[in-house]
């Protein structure tokens, strides 16, 4: 908006003082990670040992149903689980596909000794709130002792 502030009978320009008046306005960008994106980093976080890294993908109050080994609730569990899990055992995931419908993401992988599985992931503003995961426990018990 423009207001002209000028000697009566001049034209605008001479003498006149021009105020505008200027408007900013402050937008907020939220990007929300695709559920496909945080599994790829789920799987890096995963085969780096990382399990701070992957106790960071997981909401406070979230779940984790690995169907061989039970439910583990809340992120500092899930956290201490995987930090159990990586001290006693050899794991890697390789990648063998990853889909994405809606909130949910899906994991199929395996490993390098042959052992298969996949999960599913239902996220919400960027964090896991359940993961249910199936594999087969007396296959990964047997490669472990090799």
């Amino acid at each position: 908006m423009t207001v002209n502030h000028g000697v009566p009978g001049s034209s605008p320009g001479e003498g006149a003082i021009m105020i505008k008046r200027l408007y900013f306005y402050s937008v907020t960008f939220f990007y929300f990670m695709t559920p496909k994106e945080i599994l790829q980093k789920w799987v890096e976080c995963f085969n780096r040992y990382d399990y701070d890294g992957l106790g960071e993908l997981y909401a406070e109050n979230c779940i984790n149903h690995q169907t061989p080994n039970g439910i583990t609730e809340g992120r500092a569990n899930i956290r201490n689980m995987f930090k159990d899990e990586f001290e006693k055992y050899e794991m890697v995931c390789i990648v063998e596909n990853i889909f994405e419908d809606g909130n949910v993401g899906m994991l199929e992988w395996k490993d390098p000794k042959g052992l298969r599985g996949c999960g599913f992931f239902w996220i919400e503003n960027d964090k896991i709130v359940y993961q249910r995961g199936y594999w087969d426990k007396l296959s990964f018990m047997e490669q472990q002792a090799k």
